[in-house]
């Protein structure tokens, strides 16, 4: 039986990976940072929480990274721990680069330093190409806009230097957005889907965001956790985009959204709130992933419309049968929200 550690395993990308691997006959251990029980959410959503040896762990100490590797003795390490939102790299950029740009550096060094033979998945993001026009693929220049994506070109290319200088099994993600109804309500797919519900079962009558002109590539989470296995199951390493290769607007989210809920016109349900405007925005990111497609025989299987009507259903369904699924508690305004 095969082994593998997920670092980051309680995000959204690490549920639905602990998932498919355990579904795929592995063992799966999962890292995760905060001790509350409530970290652990999603991996009770979807009932999988007994079966995963979690490891508490720390991006930022070296000695808890070799010590979660030591543990699990995996065959095959995903890295998707991060401070991974766009926003909030803005206000915590010292932060941002130690956790998601050096972070990934001590999981390198760790298993140089622990001299193994294993193969490691490391997520970069669309967020690193920045406002380079047109489609972007894997030769596209790097052009970040936000401390966290300056923090992924780091953490990129020094997953590739690790690859080329001491010959680690290591290949990158460069994933555009992924979404589903285990997105954290600071991503505006999310926000937008609970708060459809909300006004849907008039707990709110308005919507608060900002930039609704910005275009973004987005997929399903579920799709794109298999591309991020079927990379480290080639026989060599490389870097792959994954993206559906075509665009969005956060208006025809919101749009699309509305109409499913049965809500009438999305206008009257949205405030631009000048807090969620950014210092600098990305326009459009739309990815190529011919590579993919071609060398892995990867495709996206949920089309944008499903992934809207799979999101805003899951919320109301919340909402239908629980007072808040969420006890109310988070502040729409807590976070610049990632688009």
């Amino acid at each position: 039986m095969k082994k593998a550690l997920i670092l980051g395993v309680t995000g959204q990308d690490g549920t639905y990976l602990a998932d498919f691997l355990l579904k795929k006959n592995y063992e799966v251990f999962g890292t995760f940072r905060r001790t509350s029980h409530k970290c652990f959410e999603r991996l009770e959503e979807i009932k999988i929480f007994d079966l995963v040896h979690t490891i508490k762990m720390d991006l930022a100490d070296q000695g808890s990274i070799q010590n979660a590797i030591k543990k699990s003795d995996p065959d095959e390490i995903y890295n998707l721990a991060a401070q991974s939102f766009v926003g909030t790299s803005f206000s915590q950029p010292i932060l941002t680069s130690d956790i998601t740009g050096l972070g990934t550096l001590r999981v390198l060094e760790a298993i140089k330093q622990l001299d193994l033979n294993l193969k490691l998945y490391h997520a970069s993001s669309s967020e690193m190409f920045g406002n380079y026009p047109g489609i972007k693929n894997e030769n596209s220049p790097l052009l970040p806009r936000s401390p966290y994506g300056v923090a992924k070109v780091f953490a990129h290319n020094m997953t590739k230097h690790y690859r080329e200088a001491y010959g680690i099994f290591a290949s990158c993600g460069i994933l555009f957005n992924h979404e589903s109804p285990l997105r954290g309500l600071e991503f505006v797919t999310r926000r937008i889907s609970y708060e459809i519900a909300q006004i849907k079962f008039k707990k709110k009558t308005k919507i608060s965001l900002g930039n609704l002109k910005a275009k973004r590539d987005w997929g399903f989470a579920g799709d794109y956790v298999e591309a991020m296995w079927l990379m480290l199951q080639q026989k060599t390493p490389d870097d792959y985009v994954i993206a559906t290769g075509e665009s969005h607007s956060v208006e025809e989210f919101l749009s699309l959204a509305a109409e499913i809920a049965g809500l009438g016109d999305w206008h009257d349900l949205v405030e631009i709130d000048p807090e969620f405007i950014r210092p600098l925005d990305i326009d459009d990111l739309v990815g190529d992933p011919s590579k993919a497609k071609k060398e892995l025989g990867w495709k996206p299987k949920v089309s944008f419309k499903e992934l809207v009507k799979m999101m805003v259903e899951h919320d109301i369904d919340y909402f239908r049968h629980y007072v808040d699924p969420f006890d109310m508690k988070y502040n729409p305004k807590s976070t610049n929200y990632f688009i």
